[in-house]
């Protein structure tokens, strides 16, 4: 999986929960979706096929925390498929899956992956091998 791919999954995950936070909190009764949106089920689909694609980059990974990665993506994908099956979805039903603790561990373990993943100046570019410190007291 290219960088950009990677970086294209995070975020299909990262924006559809933020999607569905919202979605979550507009109240819509359960309903067949149809008609003008937004619409959760896209979003949901969306989210679906950036942890199928993470899943299979990470499988096989030699390391230990991509394989977490694929492992919580599996669990996640379960759930976002069984709402997919639905016939109605409503914000009830989303709200209890953004609070489902097999996404929450997705967004946390992305979170903390997509932050090794960028640099965080142009002076750690420069110094490979460079070890990085926190200064709490700024």
């Amino acid at each position: 999986m290219t960088d950009k791919t990677l970086e294209n999954a995070i975020e299909a995950i990262e924006s559809g929960y933020e999607f569905l936070l919202a979605y979550a909190a507009q109240g819509r009764p359960a309903g067949v979706e149809s008609g003008p949106g937004p619409h959760a089920q896209p979003t949901i689909k969306g989210m679906q096929d950036a942890m199928q694609n993470l899943i299979a980059a990470f499988a096989q990974s030699e390391d230990a925390f991509e394989k977490v990665i694929s492992e919580d993506c599996t669990k996640a994908s379960a759930a976002l498929g069984f709402i997919l099956k639905q016939d109605k979805i409503g914000s009830e039903m989303v709200d209890n899956l953004n609070a489902s603790i097999h996404l929450r561990a997705v967004l946390t373990d992305l979170f903390l992956y997509s932050e090794v993943l960028k640099p965080s100046s142009a002076a750690d570019l420069a110094a490979p091998g460079a070890v990085q410190t926190y200064d709490a007291s700024k």
